[in-house]
C-alpha cells in the first residue's frame, strides 16, 4: 500500500460526538452480541471488500499471450500460412505457443501455491462481542464492532477511539509521514495505520469499500506487476533490440530491392519471421517463471516471498542485521530470579505481581511475570506503556499498593536512581549468563508520572533487580554456520543489555572475541565514528529504534546490501530502511506488513537456505542472459553483414528455430535447474559484456566467412545456409561449456565450475543434431542439405580455431580493458571541459 502513495496525503478530519466515560463495564455494554453482528452482516454492513493478493488467472493468460513481440509473430504466422508456407508458419507458431503455455502453466502453479501460503500471514481482528474478546477474520468485522488495538496491530477499518492508554499510531502508509500520531478518546483512526505504542479500543464506523484505505487504494490494492531491477534491465535490452531489428529489417529490405526486380513476398515474410524472432522475449519469460518457481521453493523451505523483488535481493545480501529476541532466541521469556533491595524477596515479588496484573498493555515481559507470580488485577490510575526508545514502563496504582512503579533497563533508569557497585556487579554477572536484567523501582506518590509527558523524576527507590531467561533457538548454531557458508556477515542489533546479547551470541556460535557497543556509547559518536563502528562491530545493545534505523542506513551507505530481521514494532524503522525486510510469522502485524519475506513458523533456519536459493537463481540467470544475448547479437550481425554484401538472406525461419532450440531453448532450462549458489554482480546485463561481446563478434565473423565461402565455392544458397547453420549450432553448444567450465582449459569466459553436466548436455545435443542430419525427413523439414565430408571437416577446423581465439580474447580481458580506457577518456574530456569553463569564466571579468 505504501508503494501506491506517491505523495503525502491528508487524512480527513471528522468531529466525532462526545464519547461516554467508558469504564470496562461500559465497554461491555457497548459491545455487540453475536446475533447483532450477524444481523448487521446480513444487511451488508460487514468488512467485505475485494482483495487481489496476486494476478487473476485471466490476467496471467492475457499478459503471457498479448505482448508486442507475440502479436508481431502471430501476424507473421498468418502471412506464412496464407502464402502456403505451412511448415514455416508452424515452426514460428510453436516458439510462441511454447513460451505462452509453459509460462502460463508455471505462473498459475506458483500463484495457487503462494495464495494458499499467504493465508497464514493475513491479519486478524480482536473484537469484543458478548462482553468477551475473541479473534475473527477481518471480513467478519461489522459496523459498530469494538476492536482492540495493541502495539503492532493493524487498524483494519475506520473508526473512533472509545478507550485509550497512551495510544500512538503510525499513519505513514496513508500519509507518507513517519511521525507517530497520538490518539485520544473520541478521535478517529483509519484503516491502513498501525498501533505502535500503548493500547486502545475503537468502534468500527466505516467498513469494506467505505473505509479510507479502500477508497484511496481501490486501484492500487489490485496486483501490480512491480518489476525487479533485472526485469527492468532486460526490458531495456528488449526495447533496444526492437529498434535494432527495425533498422536491420530496413537494411534487408534494401538488399532485397537490389537483388530482385520484384521483391518476392514469400522471402520478405520469411525474413521478417527470422528478424522478429531474434528479439529475446524469452528472457522476460525465463525471469518471470524462474522467480515464481523460486518463490514456491523458498516457501517450501519456510520463507514466504511477499514481493517478487525479494527473490532477486536474497542473492545480493552480504550483511544481515538481526534482533536477538525472536531470532537467536525463541522469545519465550521466563522469570529467572528476583534480587531484592531493602525489602524481603516475598514483598518485592508481591509488588511485582500486582504491577504485572494491573498493567493494561502487556508484553512478553509482563506475561512472564504474570505466569510466575499470579496476582489479583488492579485498576491503574495512570500508565506509561513500555517504549523501545525509553526502555521502561511505569504504572500508578491506588489502594494498599498505592504509588508509582517503574520497570525498565537499569542503564536507562540511572538518571532517576542511584545504583551502587554491588548492584552493577550483579547486573554484569547475570548479563554474562545471557539473562535479561531489569530494575524494579518505586515512587510513593501515585501522581509521579504524567502519561502526556513520559519522563521520570529523580529520587526513585529501587525495589529489586529482576532477571529473565530466554531460550536459545535449537537451530541457532547451524543457522549461523549457514550464513558463514553463504558469505554473509552478521550484526546483532538489540534493545537488550549488550553483555546479555554478547553472551547469547557466543552460545550461538559467534566468535568469543566479538566487539560490543551500547546505544549509550553510540549516541556520543559523530558520523565518522559511527561509520567505523557499523563496519567493525558485531553486537549492538540497548539500541533504540532510531539507532537501529541509523545503523542499517549507514551500512547501506557503505555499499552493503543489507537484510534486516524483526518481529516487533521497534524493528519497523530499520525494516523499512533495509534492502530486504524479513519478519517472523508470529511477529506484529506491522512488521509482517512492511516485510518482503515472512518466515513461516518463525523458522530462522530458513534464511540461509533462502539466501542460497536466491544466489542459485541469479547464477542460473547469469548463464541464461549470456546465451540469449550472444545468440541474438551474432545472428543479427551475420544478417547485417550478408545483406551489406548484397547477398541473399542467410537463414530461414526453420533453421533459426533449430538454432534457437539447440543453443538456448532446451539448454537454458537445464542450466537454470543445475545452477549452484555463488556471488553474482548486482547488474547482470552490463556485467555480461565480458562474455557476450567477444563471443558474439567472433561467431558473427566466423559465421559470415563460412557462409560467404560456401556460397562462393558451391554457388548454392542451400549449401551455404546449411554450412552456416551447422557452424553456429556447434559454436553455440561450445558456449554452454564455456559458461560452466568443467576444467581449467575451458576457463576464460567464466570461472571454473567443475560441473560436467552442461558439457554432457552440449555433447548430447551435438550428437542428436548430427544424427538428425543423416535422417532425410528431419533434414528436409529444417531445409538442410547433405554435404561432403570435407565440408564438415572444414567447419570443424574453423570452430576449433574460433574457440581458441575466443578463449584467448576472454583471458586478455579485452572488453574490460576497453571499458576502462573509455571511462578514462570520458573522465579526461570532462575534466578538460571543466578547466576550460573555469578559464573562460576567470577571463571574462
Amino acid at each position: 500500500m505504501a508503494d501506491s502513495m506517491a505523495t503525502t496525503a491528508k487524512l480527513p478530519v471528522v468531529k466525532a460526538p462526545p464519547e461516554p466515560d467508558l469504564a470496562p463495564a461500559a465497554i461491555e455494554l457497548l459491545s455487540l452480541s453475536e446475533a447483532e453482528a450477524a444481523a448487521r452482516a446480513a444487511r451488508g454492513e460487514a468488512n467485505v471488500a475485494p482483495v487481489a493478493t496476486s494476478r487473476s488467472y485471466g490476467r496471467i493468460i492475457l499478459q503471457n499471450t498479448v505482448s508486442f513481440i507475440n502479436i508481431l509473430l502471430f501476424g507473421i504466422v498468418v502471412f506464412l500460412a496464407v502464402l502456403g508456407l505451412y511448415s514455416d508458419a508452424a515452426m514460428t507458431a510453436v516458439l510462441v505457443v511454447a513460451n505462452v503455455v509453459v509460462g502460463t502453466f508455471q505462473e498459475i502453479r506458483a500463484k495457487r501455491k503462494l495464495d494458499q501460503i499467504a493465508l497464514l500471514t493475513r491479519p486478524t481482528a480482536t473484537v469484543i462481542r458478548n462482553k468477551k474478546e475473541r479473534t475473527i477474520d477481518p471480513a467478519e468485522v461489522v459496523k459498530g464492532d469494538l476492536l482492540v488495538l495493541n502495539p503492532g496491530d493493524q487498524v483494519l477499518v475506520d473508526g473512533v477511539v472509545v478507550q485509550d492508554s497512551s495510544l500512538s499510531v503510525d499513519e505513514s502508509l496513508l500519509t507518507g509521514e513517519s511521525d507517530l500520531v497520538q490518539k485520544k478518546r473520541g478521535e478517529q483512526v483509519f484503516s491502513g495505520s498501525f498501533a505502535m505504542t500503548g493500547s486502545g479500543i475503537y468502534r468500527a464506523e466505516k467498513v469494506g469499500a467505505e473505509s479510507l484505505a479502500n477508497q484511496m487504494t481501490g486501484q492500487a490494492r489490485a496486483y501490480r506487476n512491480v518489476q525487479t531491477p533485472l526485469q527492468r534491465e532486460i526490458g531495456l535490452v528488449i526495447r533496444v533490440m526492437v529498434v535494432l531489428m527495425v533498422a536491420l529489417g530496413a537494411q534487408v529490405a534494401d538488399t532485397f530491392r537490389s537483388l530482385y526486380q520484384d521483391v518476392p513476398l514469400t522471402e520478405s515474410v520469411r525474413a521478417a519471421a527470422v528478424i522478429v524472432a531474434l528479439v529475446p522475449q524469452g528472457l522476460i519469460f525465463m525471469v518471470t517463471v524462474t522467480y515464481a518457481m523460486a518463490a514456491v521453493r523458498m516457501s517450501g523451505k519456510g520463507a514466504l516471498i511477499q514481493r517478487m523483488n525479494a527473490v532477486e535481493s536474497t542473492s545480493q545480501i552480504d550483511v544481515l542485521c538481526m534482533d536477538k529476541t525472536g531470532t537467536l532466541t525463541t522469545n519465550n521469556l521466563a522469570l529467572h530470579a528476583v534480587h531484592p533491595l531493602g525489602r524481603s524477596e516475598d514483598e518485592v515479588r508481591d509488588l511485582l505481581g500486582h504491577y504485572a496484573a494491573a498493567t493494561p498493555t502487556p508484553n512478553k515481559t509482563i506475561d512472564a511475570i504474570r505466569a510466575a507470580i499470579p496476582a489479583e488485577q488492579g485498576t491503574p490510575k495512570a500508565e506509561i506503556p513500555f517504549s523501545s526508545a525509553r526502555k521502561w514502563s511505569a504504572l500508578a496504582l491506588d489502594g494498599h499498593d498505592a504509588g508509582t512503579f517503574v520497570l525498565g533497563a537499569p542503564e536507562m533508569l540511572r538518571p532517576a536512581v542511584q545504583l551502587g557497585d554491588t548492584l552493577d556487579n550483579r547486573i554484569e554477572a547475570w548479563a554474562d549468563e545471557g539473562l535479561r536484567v531489569l530494575l524494579f523501582g518505586y515512587y510513593p506518590d501515585p501522581a509521579a508520572i504524567n502519561p502526556d509527558n513520559p519522563s521520570l523524576p529523580g529520587g526513585m527507590t529501587p525495589l529489586g533487580l529482576v532477571a529473565f531467561s530466554d531460550e536459545l533457538r535449537p537451530e541457532a548454531k547451524t543457522t549461523i554456520e549457514g550464513f558463514r557458508t553463504a558469505g554473509i556477515a552478521l550484526k546483532i542489533i538489540s534493545g537488550d543489555n549488550p553483555d546479555t546479547v554478547a553472551a547469547l551470541a557466543k552460545q550461538a556460535g559467534f566468535p568469543h572475541d566479538l566487539r560490543v557497543v551500547s546505544g549509550i556509547e553510540l549516541e556520543k559518536m559523530d558520523d565518522a565514528a559511527l561509520q567505523k563502528v557499523a563496519q567493525e562491530v558485531t553486537v549492538f545493545g540497548r539500541i533504540t529504534p532510531g539507532q537501529k534505523e541509523s545503523l542499517v542506513k549507514t551500512l547501506r551507505g557503505q555499499g552493503h546490501y543489507v537484510a534486516m530481521t524483526g518481529d516487533g514494532v521497534n524493528d519497523v524503522l530499520a525494516l523499512k530502511q533495509a534492502n530486504l525486510a524479513i519478519a517472523m510469522q508470529s511477529g506484529s502485524q506491522v512488521t509482517r506488513g512492511v516485510a518482503d519475506i515472512v518466515l513461516l513458523k518463525d523458522s530462522f533456519a530458513a534464511l540461509p537456505a533462502a539466501f542460497l536459493e536466491g544466489q542459485r537463481i541469479l547464477k542460473g540467470m547469469q548463464d541464461i542472459i549470456r546465451l540469449f544475448l550472444v545468440r541474438t547479437l551474432y545472428v543479427s550481425l551475420i544478417i547485417f553483414a550478408v545483406s551489406r554484401m548484397g547477398e541473399e538472406f542467410p537463414v530461414t525461419p526453420k533453421q533459426n528455430a533449430l538454432l534457437a532450440l539447440a543453443t538456448v531453448g532446451m539448454p537454458v532450462l537445464f542450466l537454470a535447474a543445475w545452477a549452484r549458489p555463488g556471488p553474482t554482480p548486482r547488474r547482470l546485463v552490463p556485467s555480461a559484456s565480458h562474455f557476450v561481446i567477444p563471443a558474439a563478434l567472433t561467431i558473427a565473423a566466423v559465421g559470415t566467412i563460412v557462409y560467404m565461402f560456401f556460397l562462393a565455392m558451391t554457388d548454392d544458397i542451400g549449401q551455404a545456409r546449411t554450412a552456416l547453420t551447422i557452424t553456429t549450432i556447434v559454436c553455440g553448444l561450445a558456449l554452454i561449456v564455456f559458461s560452466e567450465p568443467p576444467t581449467s582449459e575451458w576457463t576464460g569466459g567464466d570461472e571454473l565450475s567443475g560441473d560436467w553436466r552442461p558439457t554432457i548436455l552440449a555433447g548430447g545435443t551435438l550428437l542428436a543434431f548430427c544424427i538428425g542430419l543423416y535422417i532425410a525427413p528431419i533434414r528436409r523439414f529444417y531445409e538442410l542439405e547433405t554435404m561432403p565430408f570435407t565440408s564438415y571437416l572444414v567447419i570443424g577446423l574453423v570452430v576449433t580455431g574460433w574457440s581458441s581465439i575466443l578463449r584467448y580474447l576472454w583471458r586478455l580481458h579485452v572488453v574490460d580493458w576497453s571499458w576502462a580506457h573509455l571511462r578514462d577518456y570520458i573522465t579526461s574530456v570532462r575534466r578538460r571541459m571543466a578547466r576550460k569553463k573555469v578559464t573562460v569564466w576567470d577571463e571574462e571579468p
